[in-house]
C-alpha cells in the first residue's frame, strides 16, 4: 500500500525548504494530513481535481454554494494547503518543474474562472445583464474575458508570483433588467458597461487577492492593462484594437506575446485576432531590432545601477535575460515561423533550435540553466511564502536552502548559480548587438566610396542615380523612411564596391540596386533590414549583377528579401525539411481560404527557388545539387497539394472506392503524380514548367461513401482539374507552376486522368515511339504508393519490350530531326558562329537522345537501363553494360553536365542560349560522333 502521509524524514526536508510550510504543518496537523491522504505527496493533480477542490472549499455546510465570506475563507485555506504540499513536492524532488508550474497556473485559472461567476450573479442581482449593440445594431450580450499576462499565460506560474491579468469586453452599452424579476426582491438598477465591468472586475480582484486573516488566494496585478494604473479597469475590443494601433509600445509587445484568454469567450477569436498582429508581424520584423537594443540597454543599465547580484531573476544572467532572448526572436520572427508563437520558455526554446534561431548547445545550456534559476527561484519562495527572488542573507537559511538543492553547502550553490549566470550572458551579449553582422566589424567609409563609385559609373548611370535622388518617390518619402534609407544606402555602395566586380558588373548592378530602392522604399521596413544586416545586405549586390530575372523577382515580391538576408541559401534543405517547411506554411491557411492556400504554395516556391538561385550564385553550389533542390520543391508541392485537395473532396463527397473493392484512405487514396522531362528526370530549372500525367486505381462506377456521393471516375476527374487549378491560376502574382499535360495518354484529346489499367493498354498497344521515348525520362513523383508501385512496374514492362534496333535508330532519329530542324538554329546564325546548347547538333539534346535510345534498344537484354529516368544515372547503367565504353559513358556525363551548366547560368541572366560555337566545338565533335556511331546518319 503507497505511503500517503509523510514520513519523519520528509517532515525534515520540510522543516529545512520552508518556514512557512512547516509553520503550517505544526500548527493545522490534522488538517494538512486529512488533505495529504486524499492528494498524496507522490501524486501530481489534473485538471479535474483542481475544479473538484475549488467546488469543495467553496460549499457551505449544506453543500450549496456558501457565502462571500466563507468563500474567501475556503479558498485561502485550500490555496495554503496546496501550497505546502507544493513547496513539500518540490524541495523532495518528487515533481517536474513544468508540473509544478503547469498546476499553479492550472490553480489560478479556475480561481479567476470561479470568481468572474460568483461575482457575476451578484451584479446581475442588483444590475441587470450587460449588453452591447454589435455592427448590425443588434442588441448582444456581452462577457468579461480575463486575460493572463506574463508566467501565467506562459503556464508557468511559481510559487509565489503574483498573477498578471487585463480584463476585457465587447463593447459600450449598458445593462438590461430582466423585467420578470421576482416580486419582493431588491430592485435592479441599469448601469453603463464601463461601471459593471468595473465593479466585476474589483469583485474579483477582492475575492482572490484581498489579504484577510486567512491571507490571500493571488496578488493580482492589472498594471499592464493600456494605459496602466488610473485607466479602466476593465477594456473594450475597440478600444483595445486603437490602443494597440496608435499607443502600443515595443515593451508591450513583449508583455502580450505570453497572453492567454484563461476563461471561455464567444468572442476569443476576434481578440486574438486583435492581439496577434500587434505582437507578431507578417513579415520578419527587423525594425523591432532598434526597440530590443534600447530595453537590452535599459536591462543591463538597471543590472549596473543596483549591483543585484542575489537577484537571481534580475541580475545579470538571470531568469529575465533568458526569456528576454527566446521572446526577442519570438518577436522578430514569430509573424512567418508560427512554431515558434508557443508561450511556454522551454518549449520555446525548443521550436527556435528545430527552426535554427538558436544550436543545440546554446539550447541545450540555457535549457539548464533555467531550469536551475527556476528552481532556486522556488527554494527562496517557499522559505517565507514571499514573492522575492534574492538569495537569502541568513546564514543557516543559507545552507538549508543550499542542502534542499542538493549541494554540500552554500558555496557549492553559489558556484552553480554563477557558472549558469556566465553560460546565460554569452548569448544575451551577442544578442541584438548594435548591428547584426559577423566578427569582423564592417567598416564603411561613404565618402570614400561615392568618389570611387562617380570614377566607375558610366555616364547612363551617373544620370541614373541622379533621377533616382531626385524622383517624386524619394523626395516624397516620410521622415521615417528617409532615414531608414539613408541608413541602408552606405551599406549597399560599400557592397556594390566591395564585392570583386568588374566595372562593367558594377553598370550592371547598379540600375537593378536603384530598382529594388525604388520598390522596397515604399515598405521601407525592408530598408531596416538592409541597415540590420550589413554583411548579409552587401551579398545581395553579386547576385544583382548576376541574374536580372533575381533582381526583378525581389522587386516584385519584397517579402523573399527576409530568406536572403537570413543567408537561408547556406544550407538548402533536403525534401523533408522542405516538406515541413511548406507543412508549417500551410498550417497558416484558414480551412477554406483557397486564396489563402494559392498564395502560401506560390511563396514557398518563390522563397526556395530564390534560396536555389543565391547559394547557385553565391556559394557556387554543384549542378546537380541545386537541379536536386529545385527538383524537390516541386515534389513537395505537388505532393501537398494533392493532399489539401483529397481532403477538400472527401470532405464533400466521402472516400471513393478503389478496385479491389475498399474505400480508399489519406495514406492509399488511389491517385498518383507521375513526372515526366525535367521533373521526372531530376534536372528541374529556374523557369522549368512541370510535364504531369495523372492516374488512378478508383473504381470508376462506384459511388463515393459521403453525403453527396459522386462516381468514382467524376472524383478523380474533379482531383486532377483542383489540383490543375491550385498550381496553374493566374493571380497577380503568377502561377505556382505552368503545367503541361500533353504527354497523358491520347494527349490533348485524352482524359485527364486515367487508370492504371487504361494506362497500362495505352502503352502496350497504342503509344507512338515518341511516347515510349518520354516514358525513359518518367517517375512517380507523389500520391498512393501501391499506383506509384504499379507506374513503376508497368513504365518497366514497357521499356523492357524487344525492339528492333534499327526500327528504333530510325524514330529517335526522325525525332531529333524534326526537333532540330523546329527548334535549332537557323542557317544565318550558324554563319554568325552560333551554338545553340540545346538543339543543335552535338547538343543537349543529342545526349539525351542518346541515353533514350540505349533504353529502348537494349533494356530488353539489360533491364537495369529501365530503373532509373535520369541521364547520369543511365549513363552509369550503361556502362555497366559494357554496350558503350566506360570512358565514353562518363565523357557523355560530363558533356551534358557542362552543357546544363552554362544552360543555368544563362538562364539566370535571362540569355539566350546561344554561345560561341568555337568554345563548343570540341565537345560537339565528341557528342556528334557518338550520335553517329551508335544512332548513325542524321536525315538530311
Amino acid at each position: 500500500m503507497p505511503q500517503l502521509l509523510p514520513t519523519i524524514e520528509q517532515i525534515a526536508v520540510l522543516q529545512q525548504a520552508s518556514n512557512f510550510g512547516y509553520q503550517y504543518w505544526q500548527t493545522k496537523t490534522n488538517v494538512a494530513q486529512s488533505f495529504l491522504k486524499s492528494y498524496p505527496l507522490t501524486q501530481t493533480l489534473d485538471v479535474q481535481h483542481i475544479k473538484d477542490l475549488i467546488r469543495d472549499y467553496t460549499l457551505d455546510e449544506d453543500y450549496q454554494l456558501a457565502d462571500e465570506a466563507s468563500v474567501m475563507r475556503g479558498l485561502r485555506h485550500l490555496r495554503n494547503l496546496l501550497m505546502v504540499r507544493w513547496i513539500w513536492q518540490d524541495a523532495l524532488n518528487l515533481i517536474s518543474l513544468e508540473q509544478l508550474t503547469w498546476e499553479l497556473s492550472k490553480f489560478a485559472d479556475y480561481c479567476l474562472i470561479f470568481a468572474k461567476d460568483y461575482v457575476y450573479q451578484d451584479l446581475i442581482n442588483r444590475y441587470g445583464e450587460p449588453y452591447f449593440f454589435d455592427e448590425k445594431n443588434k442588441p448582444q450580450k456581452d462577457d468579461l474575458a480575463i486575460i493572463a499576462m506574463g508566467k501565467m499565460g506562459a503556464e508557468e506560474l511559481n510559487l509565489s508570483s503574483d498573477i498578471d491579468l487585463i480584463f476585457v469586453h465587447q463593447g459600450q452599452g449598458e445593462t438590461v433588467v430582466d423585467p420578470l424579476k421576482q416580486p419582493g426582491s431588491k430592485a435592479a438598477k441599469s448601469i453603463d458597461n464601463k461601471k459593471f465591468f468595473t465593479k466585476w472586475g474589483q469583485g474579483i480582484i477582492n475575492l482572490l487577492d484581498k489579504n484577510t486573516q486567512d491571507g490571500f488566494v493571488f496578488r493580482i496585478d492589472m498594471r499592464l492593462r493600456p494605459w496602466g494604473d488610473g485607466s479602466d479597469l476593465a477594456i473594450h475590443l475597440s478600444a483595445l484594437e486603437k490602443y494597440f494601433a496608435q499607443h502600443g509600445r515595443a515593451w508591450e509587445r513583449f508583455a502580450w506575446l505570453k497572453a492567454r484568454i484563461v476563461n471561455p469567450v464567444t468572442f476569443s477569436d476576434s481578440l486574438k485576432a486583435l492581439i496577434k498582429p500587434f505582437v507578431f508581424r507578417y513579415y520578419v520584423d527587423y525594425s523591432a531590432f532598434a526597440a530590443l537594443r534600447e530595453m537590452k540597454s535599459l536591462i543591463q543599465n538597471q543590472v549596473e545601477q543596483r549591483q543585484d547580484t542575489d537577484n537571481v531573476k534580475l541580475g545579470a544572467g538571470g531568469i529575465r535575460d533568458i526569456e528576454f532572448i527566446v521572446q526577442s526572436f519570438q518577436l522578430i520572427y514569430g509573424g512567418r515561423v508560427s512554431d515558434i508563437k508557443v508561450k511556454n520558455c522551454l518549449q520555446a526554446m525548443s521550436q527556435l533550435e528545430k527552426h535554427g534561431f538558436i544550436d543545440a548547445v546554446t539550447h541545450e545550456q540555457l535549457a539548464q540553466a533555467y531550469r536551475f534559476l527556476r528552481r532556486l527561484e522556488h527554494g527562496i519562495q517557499a522559505i517565507n511564502d514571499e514573492q522575492t527572488q534574492r538569495l537569502p542573507q541568513d546564514a543557516m537559511q543559507r545552507h538549508q536552502l543550499a542542502q534542499v538543492l542538493g549541494f554540500a553547502d552554500w558555496a557549492a550553490l553559489l558556484a552553480k548559480l554563477n557558472e549558469y549566470r556566465q553560460t546565460v550572458k554569452i548569448p544575451f551579449d551577442e544578442l541584438v548587438s548594435d548591428r547584426q553582422q559577423s566578427d569582423e566589424q564592417l567598416q564603411v567609409d561613404h565618402q570614400h566610396n561615392l568618389s570611387e563609385l562617380e570614377q566607375k559609373l558610366s555616364a547612363d548611370n551617373k544620370d541614373k542615380l541622379s533621377q533616382f535622388w531626385q524622383s517624386k518617390l524619394i523626395t516624397g518619402l516620410s521622415e521615417e523612411a528617409k532615414t531608414r534609407l539613408n541608413a541602408a544606402y552606405p551599406i549597399l555602395i560599400n557592397g556594390l564596391l566591395h564585392s570583386d566586380l568588374s566595372d562593367d558588373a558594377i553598370n550592371v548592378a547598379l540600375p537593378r540596386m536603384l530598382t529594388l530602392l525604388e520598390a522596397v522604399s515604399r515598405r521601407s521596413i525592408y530598408l531596416v533590414m538592409f541597415a540590420e544586416n550589413p554583411t548579409a545586405a552587401a551579398k545581395l549586390i553579386p547576385m544583382l549583377a548576376a541574374s536580372p530575372w533575381i533582381a526583378s523577382e525581389l522587386v516584385s515580391y519584397p517579402v523573399l528579401l527576409d530568406s536572403f538576408i537570413r543567408e537561408k541559401y547556406r544550407h538548402l534543405p533536403d525534401k523533408a525539411e522542405l516538406s515541413d517547411i511548406l507543412r508549417q506554411q500551410l498550417l497558416r491557411v484558414e480551412p477554406n481560404d483557397e486564396e489563402g492556400l494559392l498564395n502560401a504554395f506560390r511563396f514557398f516556391k518563390k522563397t526556395q527557388v530564390l534560396a536555389v538561385a543565391a547559394s547557385d550564385v553565391l556559394a557556387d553550389r554543384p549542378l546537380m545539387k541545386v537541379s536536386d533542390s529545385l527538383t524537390f520543391i516541386a515534389e513537395v508541392v505537388l505532393e501537398k497539394a494533392l493532399q489539401r485537395v483529397f481532403g477538400e473532396l472527401v470532405k464533400k463527397h466521402g472516400y471513393p472506392v478503389n478496385a479491389q473493392g475498399e474505400p480508399v484512405s489519406e495514406a492509399h487514396n488511389g491517385f498518383a503524380i507521375i513526372g515526366y522531362g525535367k521533373l521526372g528526370g531530376l534536372e528541374m530549372s529556374y523557369s522549368s514548367d512541370l510535364d504531369l500525367v495523372f492516374i488512378h486505381d478508383i473504381d470508376e462506377e462506384a459511388m463515393t461513401l459521403g453525403e453527396k456521393p459522386i462516381s468514382g471516375m467524376k472524383f478523380a476527374a474533379r482531383l486532377a482539374q483542383k489540383l490543375m487549378n491550385y498550381l496553374t491560376t493566374q493571380t497577380r502574382d503568377g502561377r505556382v507552376y505552368e503545367i503541361d499535360m500533353r504527354l497523358r495518354p491520347s494527349g490533348q484529346a485524352g482524359m485527364m486522368v486515367v487508370s492504371t489499367h487504361a494506362f497500362e493498354l495505352y502503352q502496350m498497344h497504342k503509344a507512338w515511339a515518341w511516347e515510349h521515348q518520354a516514358l525513359v525520362r518518367a517517375r512517380a513523383i507523389c500520391g498512393d504508393s501501391r499506383v506509384m508501385t504499379r507506374f513503376d512496374q508497368i513504365r518497366k514492362e514497357v521499356l523492357c519490350l524487344p525492339r528492333d534496333k534499327d526500327s528504333v535508330r530510325i524514330e529517335v532519329s526522325t525525332m531529333r530531326h524534326k526537333m532540330q530542324d523546329h527548334l535549332g538554329s537557323k542557317p544565318h546564325t550558324k554563319q554568325q558562329g552560333l551554338f545553340h546548347l540545346k538543339q543543335d547538333a552535338g547538343g543537349l539534346v543529342d545526349i539525351e537522345f542518346i541515353a533514350q535510345f540505349a533504353v529502348l534498344a537494349y533494356a530488353n537484354s539489360y533491364p537495369a537501363l529501365a530503373v532509373w529516368s535520369d541521364n547520369v544515372r543511365i549513363f552509369e547503367a550503361l556502362a555497366k553494360t559494357g554496350i558503350i565504353e566506360t570512358e565514353i559513358c562518363q565523357q557523355l556525363t560530363h558533356a551534358y553536365l557542362r552543357i546544363r551548366s552554362m544552360t543555368h547560368r544563362l538562364a539566370l541572366a535571362e540569355q539566350p542560349i546561344l554561345v560561341d560555337e568555337a568554345q563548343w566545338h570540341e565537345l560537339r565533335n565528341f557528342v556528334d560522333a557518338q550520335w553517329h556511331r551508335l544512332i548513325g546518319q542524321r536525315p538530311e
